[in-house]
């Protein structure tokens, strides 16, 4: 039979796949029909080669929400890596705080002049406008569970920051965090759209009621 030599996809692979169309289709007729919100948490599609894995949403709007009491009234919030929590920031737009999200992927350069550039590997290659210790808060997420990378993007964190810090990575890196940020695991647990195989905690250094 000629057709042997086709690979076939297992039944299981192929609803997988099946499934996966119709939620793009879905997720692209929400965005065509009246009222799509572009700071929606998802309204830009996770690109899993920048290792991106969004927040679900009760986790984006919990520290979305920390940040805020965090920073204070007419606070200013920075967004390293943590596009999900800035989307939510954005949704309580009215509220008495500013943000800007610092991100590699230049497709939320459509959030126009909050979006700065940002490569972990270049952790102070900033713009001159981005004042050292201009931000009442920095919330981060470096987007992988490395040391080298977590160190980076520290350097980053601390130039930002007037001193407070929300860190949200691996269990794994608790060590790490600890030596080069000072922050101290909470109880909270954020959680993602997707299960990811590595434990995720959050971390702060300061008071707080996560």
């Amino acid at each position: 039979d000629d057709d042997d030599d086709i690979p076939q996809l297992s039944s299981h692979a192929l609803a997988a796949l099946q499934e996966f169309y119709l939620e793009q289709q879905q997720r692209e007729g929400m965005k065509t029909s009246q009222g799509f919100n572009q700071y929606s948490v998802g309204s830009i599609e996770e690109d899993w080669q920048l290792s991106q894995f969004w927040y679900n949403d009760e986790t984006a709007s919990c520290l979305a929400n920390e940040a805020v009491v965090a920073a204070g009234k007419g606070g200013r919030i920075a967004c390293v890596s943590v596009p999900s929590v800035y989307q939510k920031l954005k949704e309580q737009d009215g509220k008495d705080f500013s943000v800007c999200i610092l991100e590699y992927d230049r497709r939320f350069s459509v959030y126009g002049e909050e979006f700065i550039f940002y490569d972990y590997n270049h952790p102070l290659n900033l713009p001159e406008n981005l004042l050292p210790h201009s931000f009442d808060i920095v919330i981060a997420d470096p987007p992988y569970l490395s040391e080298e990378c977590l160190q980076k993007t520290a350097e980053t964190i601390k130039y930002l920051t007037k001193g407070k810090i929300l860190l949200c990575t691996g269990a794994i890196m608790e060590e790490q965090a600890a030596k080069h940020l000072g922050v101290k695991i909470c109880k909270f647990i954020p959680k993602h759209s997707r299960n990811l195989a590595n434990e995720f905690r959050c971390y702060v250094n300061y008071a707080s009621g996560l």
